[in-house]
């Protein structure tokens, strides 16, 4: 109990601090239909909110509709998505999902899976194989209607290093599980818009695991430094 209170105290501490740092992040986000819900999730794995925003805005504005990006080379899409990391790779995964929505359901239209309860949908949507364990949390936290709290490798890193999960965590589906308990259904697409814009900026400097970072160092500027101290409990 005491080591849940502690992160609960922990947990509070970031939301605040990053909101003061950072401020709204924007306005909420639109309702998508789920095709384009995991879309979005390719690109705002491993980026943070607004680069994805602006990727998809490039995308949707590039391309006449969803079956123009997937009869498409992948290289056309990748210039859309400049700014984003490993954009060719993201590409690809793109046109490799619309391909497989189009080959089973012959149009992209996934809106049927609402009907299906929240852990048959995300069951499904994990069976396309351009999906990854981080869409499949995404759409269910953002479209779905249900808790889950989708963790790419920086917002595993950080959650890491801040001590909201044990210091040799790096498995995702333990660690989801940890800060789903954590972190109420509401709180969820706020912690993780945060999360994700301060891995952004820690990526930056040059911390290390071995000398983890506190969340006022990630904040404070500047370059990590070697020196000792004990990881978060």
């Amino acid at each position: 109990m005491p080591a849940t209170t502690n992160k609960q105290r922990l947990l509070a501490t970031f939301l605040s601090t990053l909101k003061k740092a950072y401020g709204e992040l924007g306005d909420p986000p639109p309702v998508r239909p789920v095709l384009e819900e995991m879309v979005y999730a390719i690109l705002r794995e491993d980026a943070t909110r607004p680069d994805a925003d602006r990727a998809f805005a490039r995308v949707q504005s590039q391309f006449y509709d969803w079956n123009e990006v997937r009869v498409s080379a992948a290289h056309e899409v990748e210039e859309a998505l400049a700014g984003l990391p490993e954009p060719a790779q993201k590409a690809q995964r793109i046109i490799d999902l619309l391909q497989e929505v189009f080959e089973s359901t012959y149009s992209f239209d996934l809106e049927s899976l609402h009907k299906k309860g929240v852990k048959q949908a995300a069951k499904q949507i994990g069976r396309y194989q351009a999906t990854s364990d981080y869409t499949v949390a995404w759409v269910t936290q953002r479209t779905l209607g249900g808790h889950a709290l989708p963790l790419d490798e920086p917002s595993l890193r950080v959650s890491r290093w801040i001590g909201l999960i044990e210091p040799n965590e790096d498995n995702v589906e333990t660690a989801r599980a940890s800060l789903e308990h954590l972190v109420s259904k509401a709180q969820g697409p706020m912690f993780v818009d945060y999360l994700s814009q301060l891995a952004r900026d820690a990526a930056r400097k040059n911390w290390s695991d071995e000398a983890p970072p506190t969340l006022e160092d990630l904040l404070a500027g500047g370059e990590g430094k070697s020196r000792s101290r004990p990881k978060p409990r």
